[in-house]
C-alpha cells in the first residue's frame, strides 16, 4: 500500500513515519506543504521545519517532497477568516485549512496518486456498516477532530491517523527511545500554517486600527477604549486593559463598533443553553435521516476535552438547534459547533452558530 505521509517537522508527524516504517509499511513518501508569510520578514520557522523533516527523511531513508500551496491558502483560508472576522464573527482557520488546503488542495494534486493520506491528527476513525466515521483519539485532551469536523466524505476515506490510539505522553516517549532529532522539540501553537505569527498583529495588518468603546452592558458604563471589534471574541476574557476584573466579553454592535463587557466569574451573561446552527455538516451522512424528533448527542463549541450533553433537533431550512443540558460559556457567531453520538465516540460533524442571546 503507497501512503503519503504529511509532516510538519513536529513530533507528532514524526512518530507517524516511525509507525508506519516499524508497521511494515515501505511504501512512503513525506510531503511538507508550504504556506509563505503574508509579508517580507521570510519564513524562518518554515526552514527550521524543512531542516526537521530532512533529518526526519534521511532517518528512514524516505523521500521528501516539499509542496506549495501559498496562493491557495490566502485566497481560501485567510480570505476566509478576514472576512469572517470583518463581518464580527469568530472564524476557525484550522477546521477550513484541513478540509480545503491539507485535504482539498493537497489530496487534488499529490495525495491522490497514493492510496493512503496518513497525518499526525490525534484522531481515529471507526466504521459503522460499510461506513467510515471520524472518532475520537484516545487523549482527550489532544483529540483533534473538532479540527477536522468539517471534512469531507471522501476525504475522510483516504485517511488513516496512526497516533490516534497513543496518548501524547507516550507519542513523546516513542520519539525519545528512537532518538528522533525533533523528540524534545515544542509542539506549534500557531493557527493552522501561520506558524510563529502572533494572530493580533496579523488581524491588525490586514483589518488596521479602529478605537471604540468598551460598555459595561448592565450599566451602560464606558470602561475604557479597544482597537477594533474584530480584535475580540464573544466570551473573552484576557486582553481587554480593564482592571478589576475579570471582564468577559458578552456583545458586540459592529455597526458602532462596540464591545459589551460582563464583570465576574459567574455572570449569567456570558453563558447560554440554546445554539442555532446553520450550514450543518455531516461527514458521512446524517445517522438520524429525516427525523424532527430531538437525539441525544455530546457537543463542543471550542477547542476543548470537555463534551457537554444535549438534545439535538432538526427544524425547517436546514436550521438545527442545540439545547445543552448545561450552560454554555462564551457562544459566539461563526464558530463551529461540532456534533458527536451520545456516547463521545463518533464526530458526526459540524454546523455554524448563527445566533448568541443576551438579555
Amino acid at each position: 500500500m503507497s501512503i503519503a505521509v504529511l509532516i510538519s517537522g513536529g513530533v507528532d508527524s514524526a512518530v507517524v513515519v516511525h509507525k508506519l516504517k516499524e508497521e511494515g509499511h515501505d511504501d512512503l513518501q513525506l510531503f511538507y506543504i508550504r504556506i509563505g508569510m503574508d509579508n517580507d520578514e521570510g519564513d524562518c520557522a518554515a526552514e527550521e521545519d524543512i531542516e526537521m523533516c530532512t533529518l526526519i527523511a534521511k532517518k528512514y531513508g524516505l523521500p521528501l517532497e516539499v509542496v506549495s500551496l501559498h496562493q491557495e491558502y490566502w485566497d481560501n483560508v485567510m480570505e476566509y477568516a478576514l472576512r469572517t472576522v470583518k463581518q464580527g464573527l469568530t472564524p476557525n482557520p484550522d477546521m477550513m485549512c484541513n478540509r480545503m488546503i491539507k485535504f482539498g488542495y493537497f489530496e487534488e494534486r499529490w495525495g491522490k496518486d497514493f492510496d493512503m493520506t496518513a497525518t499526525g491528527h490525534y484522531a481515529n476513525t471507526a466504521f459503522v456498516g460499510d461506513t467510515k466515521y471520524l472518532a475520537m483519539a484516545v487523549d482527550p485532551v489532544k483529540d483533534q477532530t473538532d479540527f477536522l469536523a468539517q471534512i469531507t466524505y471522501d476525504q475522510l476515506k483516504h485517511l488513516m491517523f496512526p497516533i490516534g490510539n497513543i496518548p501524547k505522553e507516550d507519542v513523546r516517549k516513542i520519539a525519545q527511545e528512537v532518538h528522533m532529532p525533533n523528540a524534545y522539540r515544542k509542539d506549534s501553537q500557531g493557527i493552522c500554517f501561520l506558524g510563529q505569527i502572533n494572530y493580533n498583529d496579523f488581524i491588525r495588518r490586514h483589518l488596521g486600527v479602529k478605537k471604540g468603546p468598551i460598555i459595561e452592558i448592565e450599566t451602560g458604563r464606558k470602561l475604557g477604549e479597544h482597537n477594533g471589534f474584530w480584535f475580540h471574541t464573544i466570551g473573552q476574557r484576557k486582553g481587554l486593559g480593564l482592571s478589576g476584573g475579570p471582564w468577559y466579553v458578552v456583545k458586540k454592535n459592529v455597526h458602532d463598533n462596540v464591545i459589551y463587557v460582563s464583570n465576574g466569574y459567574g455572570t449569567a451573561k456570558q453563558y447560554g443553553k440554546v445554539l442555532h446552527l446553520d450550514e450543518m455538516h455531516f461527514i458521512s451522512g446524517n445517522p438520524w435521516g429525516d427525523t424532527t424528533e430531538p437525539v441525544d448527542i455530546l457537543f463542543k463549541n471550542r477547542h476543548t476535552p470537555i463534551l457537554t450533553k444535549a438534545k439535538f433537533t432538526h427544524l425547517h431550512d436546514g436550521e438545527w438547534v442545540i439545547e445543552s443540558e448545561n450552560d454554555v460559556q462564551g457562544i459566539a457567531p461563526g464558530q463551529f459547533a461540532v456534533i458527536y453520538d451520545a456516547q463521545g465516540h463518533l464526530c458526526y460533524g459540524s454546523g455554524v452558530i448563527t445566533g448568541q442571546k443576551v438579555e
